[in-house]
This record gives C-alpha cells, structure tokens and sequence, in this order.
C-alpha cells in the first residue's frame, strides 16, 4: 500500500494565514502565492495580493520557477448565482531546474491535504492563467 511521503514542512503561519484567507469578507479575487524555501525545506509565504485579476496574477509568478497558488475568484454562475471558490493552483513551468521541479511535485500532494482545499488546477506555463481558462476549469464543478 503506497503512503504519502512529506516532502517538505508547511510553515506553522501559513496555516494561519490560510485560515484567515479563507474566511475573509472581501468581494474581489485574491490571492496567496506559496514557494518552498530550498534550504530549510519548507513551505513559505511568497507573497499575498488583494484585488488581483488572472492577468494581475500572470505578472507575479516567476516564469522559470514553480509555485503555489491559492486564488480566491468572485465567480458568476450561468444562473445568477456567485460564488468565490478557493483554487489551488500548482504553476511548474516548463524549463526550471528539474531538482525544483521534483520538490514541489512531491510537496503538492501533502499542502492540498493540508490546506484542505478540492479545486485543484496545474499549469505549465503562466500565460495559461487566464480568467477563460478558470472559468472552464470551474465549470467542471457546476
């Protein structure tokens, strides 16, 4: 039977950052990006952004190195209805260091657990992250 391994610790304070995140009151879309600190082995806080737009988003990731990405979108439903879903989303673009790649591969698995979210996306290259794209990947949710 096959056992997850932990890669790499998740930071204490991501956690509570993540808790606040979560339950935060605000209308627009948002996110927290995550990085491993290769040194330590550990999973970081790389930066929050508030009131930021796919393309916002697109600007602010590394183009040669992976990270993690959990964005909260105001998304409006085909009925009326709007909701604001939490998507993980693993960014490992296609040319960074292979040891790099291998690291948050492994770590992924384990920080989705731990955050405890189920919208889970990958892309391998930034330029994919655009507001079309989430919209048919959250479609697959209705």
């Amino acid at each position: 039977m096959a056992q997850n391994v932990k890669v790499c610790e998740v930071e204490p304070k991501i956690k509570e950052t993540m808790r606040k995140f979560k339950f935060r009151k605000e209308k627009n879309n948002a996110a927290v990006i995550l990085k491993i600190d290769m040194e330590n082995m550990t999973v970081v806080l790389d930066e929050e952004i508030e009131d930021c737009t796919m393309d916002d988003l697109q600007n602010e990731l590394p183009d040669h190195q992976p990270r993690f990405v959990v964005y909260s979108y105001c998304y409006n439903h085909d009925d009326g209805r709007v909701s604001y879903p939490l998507c993980f989303i693993f960014v490992s673009p296609i040319g960074c260091k292979p040891e790099m790649q291998m690291m948050y591969a492994g770590s992924k698995n384990g920080l989705v657990q731990e955050l405890d979210v189920t919208k889970i996306f990958e892309v391998r290259n930034t330029e994919e992250l655009t507001e079309e794209w989430l919209k048919q990947k959250l479609s697959f949710f209705r």
